[in-house]
């Protein structure tokens, strides 16, 4: 029973490891709002098809 203490803190070591990782990536996407988004948008209009009315 006296390896149980550990394993939990690993886990929970290993989970705030994932959230720093996850927010450290999520402020790095939202610094990145240059032309890349807009290009994404225009890539996808331009691939769908003409309507016929």
């Amino acid at each position: 029973m006296g390896g149980k203490p550990d394993i939990i803190k690993a886990i929970v070591l290993i989970f705030a490891i994932g959230l720093v990782i996850t927010g450290f990536t999520s402020i790095h996407a939202s610094e990145d709002n240059g032309p890349r988004a807009s290009a994404l948008v225009g890539a996808a209009q331009v691939a769908s098809p003409p309507l016929n009315r």
